[in-house]
């Protein structure tokens, strides 16, 4: 009878416990590149809460968010498609989508989420409630040639634009009826390798690896086709080893200017917006990989490719050169801004942990061990787009 009261005493017990609530707009993630894991982070507590397995291969992996922040979808390198909630901290869905994948996006009303492949090459999309599958676009871009898919993205009216490295062009490709989406292509030039939307939603940059310059296409007025910008980048001089290319998702634009990272070379690369004409080059210790400004546009971060990877730079875009440089630890590999940009989150691969820096002091407020952290990816980035 005692043992039976203690049993009732326990249930009753756990029927009238509150349930821990946390509000999405200040958690993320952050990528376990080897160990198929993500750690779940509070960006206000500056504190893991929560571990999730069985992810599969994430050595190149990314996420995006739902409108209301509550799902994550990681997009794993062996095509693992796999949506999370984060307030229960369990997976919710995983498909295996394609043989070899680098990436997805979500759309602007929230409702599609699409994969970019190798293999095959092209693009999947899947209904962001059930990911079942909706529509897939093959990258033929000449009879039997399929080409790798890069920098998706996802821009307005439910489109998302891409680039094909093997075919030399951009898509779009509108899913406003997403079991029957319309493409448009466009020249971009020789092997582009990523892609970037401008924060207003405008322009899609293109880099290019085959050949100096950076194709753009104005998406408000797609009909005038892509042009070549920066195509007197790097000509006549001599071509340099690339250690590691660089991401243009982490391009930044900033104050009415973009930072790029330049190829190959030890400097970022400053464009007015206005003219997509090159105003400047700021050098710094490495060849950039990520060049991320803070949500306020006052700073620009950068890491570096090896083995310049323990090192970070960072530029105060008002006087227009580097006034912080640091070694937090090794294998910087990406970062995250905080969503008001009070703090900066480090991976640090080879020290398996998470670094957290103060932006205005740069002093270190904490850290977080995570086993061979990579991506670090906040909710904030529910709110914007191409992102």
């Amino acid at each position: 009878m005692r043992l039976l009261l203690s049993c009732l005493l326990v249930l009753l017990l756990n029927a009238c416990a509150t349930p821990q609530l946390r509000g999405t707009g200040d958690l993320g993630l952050v990528i376990e590149r080897a160990s198929g894991h993500v750690t779940l982070v509070n960006t206000s507590s500056r504190q893991a809460y929560a571990r999730i397995e069985g992810l599969g291969d994430l050595s190149h992996a990314s996420a995006v968010y739902s409108r209301d922040g509550r799902y994550a979808f990681i997009f794993g390198r062996d095509g693992g498609l796999t949506k999370i909630d984060l307030l229960e901290a369990k997976i919710v869905k995983r498909v295996m989508q394609s043989g070899n994948a680098i990436g997805g996006s979500i759309s602007q009303d929230g409702r599609i989420v699409v994969a970019q492949n190798y293999t095959p090459g092209g693009i999947k999309a899947f209904d962001a409630q059930t990911l079942e599958l909706l529509s897939e676009v093959p990258a033929e871009y000449a009879p039997g040639k399929l080409s790798k898919v890069v920098g998706l993205a996802d821009i307005s009216g439910n489109r998302f634009a891409y680039a094909l490295f093997d075919g030399g062009e951009i898509w779009v490709s509108d899913f406003s009826s997403p079991k029957k989406p319309t493409t448009q292509r466009y020249p971009a030039g020789l092997q582009p390798y990523d892609g970037l939307v401008t924060p207003d939603g405008r322009y899609y940059l293109a880099g290019l690896f085959g050949e100096d310059g950076v194709a753009l296409l104005d998406l408000w007025q797609p009909e005038k086709g892509s042009r070549k910008i920066l195509e007197n980048y790097g000509r006549g001089q001599e071509k340099l080893p690339v250690f590691k290319m660089p991401h243009l998702r982490g391009w930044s634009v900033a104050q009415g200017k973009a930072y790029l990272p330049a190829i190959g070379r030890h400097e970022v690369l400053v464009v007015d917006v206005a003219t997509w004409k090159e105003v400047g080059r700021i050098a710094v210790r490495g060849q950039p990989v990520f060049v991320m400004a803070r949500p306020d546009g006052r700073q620009v971060w950068v890491n570096f490719a090896f083995p310049d990877n323990g090192k970070m730079d960072v530029i105060d875009t008002l006087a227009g050169k580097v006034v912080h440089a640091f070694e937090p630890g090794k294998g910087i590999l990406h970062m995250e801004f905080a969503p008001r940009g009070e703090n900066v989150w480090l991976s640090a691969r080879d020290d398996h942990k998470v670094l957290i820096y103060n932006t205005a002091s740069f002093a270190r407020l904490g850290e977080i061990p995570v086993d061979n952290p990579s991506g670090i990816f906040f909710t904030s980035r529910a709110a914007r787009i191409g992102f």
